[in-house]
């Protein structure tokens, strides 16, 4: 499965939030049944500094919302990064990359 590439932006020092819809490929919604969602972002794939989104599903409708507060992306560096959200079985421990990207983090003047 190729893991499709979605690029956000992020204003340093404002709350951020995105929601993604999970579907098959014949478009009918993927079933987030018993699944829970981890997202991070990093200033590039094998840096040791990492952030955490916070994240939640809604199984109806196949959406994962990846948000992170005022305070955290405050500490963003500046540029672009890398993100991905993955998605884990709670039962099986399978784990699957759901979506991945780049981040560009923009500096924020009036914060």
């Amino acid at each position: 499965m190729t893991v499709p590439a979605v690029n956000i932006v992020i204003e340093k020092g404002t709350d951020f939030e995105a929601t993604y819809n999970v579907s098959n490929s014949d478009s009918s919604v993927y079933s987030l049944t018993n699944q829970t969602a981890t997202a991070k972002i990093r200033k590039h794939p094998t840096a040791t500094s990492v952030k955490s989104f916070q994240t939640s599903i809604t199984t109806a409708t196949g959406e994962i919302k990846i948000s992170m507060g005022s305070t955290v992306t405050a500490d963003l560096t500046a540029g672009r990064n890398y993100y991905d959200v993955i998605i884990t079985h709670s039962v099986t421990g399978k784990k699957i990359k759901i979506f991945e990207g780049t981040a560009l983090v923009h500096d924020t003047v009036s914060v």
